[in-house]
């Protein structure tokens, strides 16, 4: 097992015939999952390693401790959005515990990296508790073992949590390096005017009793939700969520990559869209059902009639700050309800 203190070195042989899955070196459509020939892998290693001397010079004279778990977002589907922190603290780890140890190694190649599978720790839905222990004994030896999902901001909707709740409960450090999220990354782009944040949800169940119930929670719900869909149930969804007839839903398909696809439409004009093209319903989707409008108050119906006729008064007289202060001061009424109603009024009359 390799000390902590040792750096393992850039790969500089040429990648070939690499399968990223998801994640697309140029941009390219993710239906295209092989990367390109030997001679433009050696390119885009070249490329990454003036990244990774940016990152050394960039975060090398940063505090990066042993025995911390470090939990690092990696690309949702464009490889240059990996962060310098990210390039540094993966190439400086002793251990990479991973979701799937294939496609991390994979993922590691196309930046021109090149670690043994004895530094890989797989570590996934089906394993993550027995898979904890053994992170927590190579902290315990001193390791930074960096935590990396197959893209994406780890424990949000992919595993993760329970590693890391288990290694802050045996007392060691769990340090976060943010990144790529196609949660924030659509919610960024969906233009939403409303109050009160989100709620991420994520996938819904594939049982359509199931998914139904969730919808109609959603329907209730006044904040804006964000969901997560794979390409063969994404008509389901639309279908179900059509139920909420005129409340916006923001589709983003195949985020970050060249085909990508971010479109705003009536919950119940939804399935119509996904039928107007077949590749609409290509890719990998994260959906927002934008926040519930909030009623507009009729500020006037607060006040009682001897208020609002005694605002209504001074302001053919007087400026409105100190229409609305002495409204306050003669009737005893809230002045932020009297300063709402003199502007209702006020946008009347104008």
């Amino acid at each position: 097992m390799t000390s902590p203190s040792e750096h393992f070195e850039r790969s500089e042989t040429p990648t070939s015939s690499l399968d990223l899955k998801a994640l697309d070196l140029k941009a390219v459509d993710s239906t295209a999952a092989t990367l390109p020939p030997a001679s433009a892998g050696a390119s885009l290693s070249s490329v990454y390693g003036k990244a990774f001397q940016a990152a050394r010079e960039a975060v090398g004279p940063q505090n990066h401790p042993v025995s911390t778990l470090y939990v690092v977002a990696t690309p949702i589907g464009n490889l240059a959005d990996i962060t310098l922190r990210a390039l540094y603290v993966i190439e400086r780890a002793d251990t990479l515990a991973c979701e799937d140890t294939r496609h991390t190694q994979q993922l590691l190649r196309a930046y021109g990296l090149d670690r043994g599978n004895s530094q890989l720790l797989a570590v996934h839905q089906h394993n993550e508790t027995e898979a904890a222990a053994q992170v927590i004994a190579r902290l315990a030896q001193g390791q930074r073992v960096a935590y990396v999902s197959d893209a994406g901001t780890p424990a949000i909707s992919d595993p993760g949590a329970r590693l890391v709740a288990a290694v802050a409960a045996a007392g060691y450090r769990v340090m976060p390096l943010p990144g790529a999220s196609s949660v924030t990354t659509l919610l960024s782009a969906a233009g939403m005017t409303g109050e009160g944040g989100f709620v991420f949800t994520g996938f819904l169940s594939s049982k359509a009793t199931e998914r139904q119930r969730a919808v109609d929670i959603i329907q209730a719900e006044s904040r804006a939700v964000v969901l997560l869909e794979a390409p063969h149930r994404i008509e389901a969804l639309a279908q179900a969520l059509s139920s909420l007839g005129s409340r916006l839903i923001t589709v983003g398909r195949e985020l970050t990559k060249q085909f990508e696809t971010v479109h705003t439409v009536p919950a119940q004009d939804l399935p119509a869209w996904f039928a107007q093209k077949a590749d609409h319903v290509r890719g990998e989707f994260a959906l927002v059902v934008h926040a519930l409008d909030k009623p507009k108050q009729d500020h006037s119906e607060a006040l009682d009639a001897v208020s609002l006729r005694t605002l209504k008064l001074l302001l053919t007289e007087l400026p409105l700050k100190t229409a609305v202060k002495l409204t306050s001061d003669i009737t005893g009424a809230s002045k932020n309800v009297v300063y709402d109603t003199a502007l209702s009024l006020k946008k009347g009359l104008d």
